[in-house]
């Protein structure tokens, strides 16, 4: 599975089919996603018998994860509805210590007698490894939270809206691209309901219901008399909300520079839809870049990208310890550079913070998949890195005797372990709008959305696209342009960002498929931001061949 987020390939019905599902997934009726799942004083008796199992077998210590994974997906193209997907996924995984070593297994035999058998599988498991490991795991402790549960706070089940009107929103989308001259379009509405139960030999029984949404489009369109055609995608977010997300309010909708309309709480699909098929029209019209230094002034639904390759990855402490390194390499930020305490990440006015508890966002629950409390914490504080990202085998490495709360499984049947959290821009102190910032700059670029990237496997030297630019004369929108990426490294970037749009213009964007570990696993983050100016960033032409 790639780690990039689908919708840069070309197809959604095609590109659907390999976002994340739950391992043994199974085709369902849709009013099948509305029947309960299993009663939470059951799901408490099979995790005893399975947390009893594995002490019986020499653990000491033991967590039983019971999994009800949800997923829809409506698609449509143009005219007509492509497919329409719903999927249910069950099952319990059990997680041990046994001789200072972690086992795991899982299965779908959610009973008893099914659960014990997977302890004691577990147990084995760990046993055989034991002879191999050379130091014994080191638990940082936790809580015990006795009985708990925690909601995503939707307004809207999407599973409750009748599978018509999502087609008919997306196909009056559809219809207002094509009238707008988009050669194609593709559309698609995926939910999300995570049902996950947690026990562990702590004393914690967590019960928890995740819901996400993600509208998303992508509009091409093709100049006959040229050959060149454009795509521009939905300016949505995928969001840790309900169907609420849909019912697009005016209040959210934010008047951009260059004249774009962009969003925040909540969406308008068809109205973005309209808007994409006229952008797709001037990037084909736009002027080429000149190659060179410029100012660029980037957008949250651009920047999200940039944070998540050269903030969020490189400072999960398995990739700084080089324990990890599937998809997105290890990391240059070693912990030399922490414990010196004046490694400068970046300008003064950065400050990185990692957050599970960010309203609407996608990687927002009350636990961890380790019965952690999730919380907020300061990555890099006034432009100095100043901690990482760690759970709860791992902080002791850091002489810290507290997890992040940053554990996760994509599912019942794959192991917990460290992912990345939503990470984050800060907004700025100083009052500062889109608009005022960009007055202020002679020679640059306003960028907007993200596009392609290339980033080595420390995380340090990059090259990022986009979809959107406007050059900035003067002050001044000047108008469209094309062909533009941005070269630097992480250190020389994030020093450059000298100003930083206020809270007002905070959005978040993120995507639903970070992958990492081997076997794979996808992850949905979120990364927040506001505006923010980079000045003397080096700019290529990407159209131009030697």
């Amino acid at each position: 599975m790639k780690r990039r987020d689908f919708i840069h390939l070309a197809g959604m019905g095609a590109s659907a089919m390999m976002l994340p599902l739950p391992s043994i997934a199974h085709h369902i009726h849709p009013e099948d996603l509305l029947k309960p799942g299993m009663d939470v004083l059951r799901k408490k008796q099979l995790a005893d018998a399975g947390l009893n199992a594995a002490k019986s077998g020499g653990a000491t210590y033991a967590d039983v994860r019971i999994g009800r994974y949800l997923n829809q997906f409506v698609i449509t193209r143009e005219n007509k509805v492509q497919n329409v997907i719903n999927t249910e996924s069950f099952g319990a995984g059990v997680r041990v210590i046994v001789n200072g070593t972690w086992g795991f297994a899982s299965s779908n035999d959610v009973t008893d007698e099914g659960i014990k058998k997977t302890s004691e599988r577990a147990v084995a498991i760990a046993k055989a490894n034991s002879k191999f490991q050379k130091e014994p795991v080191k638990l940082a402790p936790v809580q015990p939270y006795g009985e708990v549960t925690w909601n995503t706070p939707i307004k809207k089940n999407g599973f409750e809206v009748p599978i018509k009107d999502k087609a008919e929103l997306l196909l009056a989308a559809n219809a207002k691209a094509m009238e707008n001259g988009a050669s194609f379009i593709n559309s698609i509405i995926f939910l999300v309901n995570e049902q996950k139960y947690f026990a562990s030999s702590d004393g914690s029984y967590i019960d928890q219901d995740v819901h996400r949404t993600w509208p998303n489009f992508n509009v091409t369109m093709i100049d006959k008399q040229s050959g060149q055609f454009k795509t521009r995608t939905a300016f949505s977010a995928p969001v840790g909300m309900g169907y609420e997300y849909l019912d697009a309010r005016a209040e959210d909708k934010i008047q951009g520079p260059g004249g774009i309309i962009l969003y925040n709480k909540s969406y308008d699909i068809i109205e973005d839809a309209t808007m994409a098929a006229k952008h797709t029209k001037q990037m084909i019209a736009a002027k080429s870049v000149e190659p060179g230094k410029y100012d660029v002034v980037l957008e949250p639904s651009h920047m999200w990208l940039t944070i998540h390759e050269s903030v969020g990855h490189p400072l999960e402490l398995d990739r700084v310890l080089g324990y990890e390194a599937n998809y997105a390499g290890t990391s240059f930020a070693t912990l030399d550079k922490l414990k010196s305490k004046s490694f400068q990440y970046g300008n003064k006015v950065v400050n990185f913070v990692a957050d599970k508890l960010q309203p609407g966002s996608l990687g927002a629950v009350g636990y961890d998949d380790e019965g952690v409390k999730t919380k907020r914490w300061d990555l890099v504080k006034d432009g100095i890195l100043v901690n990482y990202q760690g759970i709860r085998d791992q902080v002791h490495i850091l002489g810290q005797n507290e997890s992040h709360g940053c554990c996760y499984s994509q599912s019942w049947r794959d192991v917990q372990f460290q992912r990345m959290p939503n990470v984050s821009l800060s907004p700025g102190k100083q009052q500062v709008t889109p608009d005022e910032m960009i007055s202020g700059v002679e020679k640059g670029i306003y960028i907007v959305k993200d596009g392609s990237f290339s980033i080595d496997q420390q995380r340090y030297n990059f090259q990022f696209g986009g979809q959107l630019f406007f050059e900035i004369k003067n002050g001044k929108i000047a108008g469209m342009l094309k062909d533009v990426a941005y070269q630097s490294n992480t250190q020389e970037f994030w020093n450059s960002c000298v100003q930083i749009c206020d809270e007002r213009d905070y959005r978040l964007n993120g995507a639903f498929n970070d992958g990492k570990g081997q076997p794979s696993q996808s992850n949905a983050v979120s990364h927040g931001s506001a505006t923010a100016r980079f000045n003397g960033v080096n700019v290529i032409n990407t159209g131009r061949t030697l």
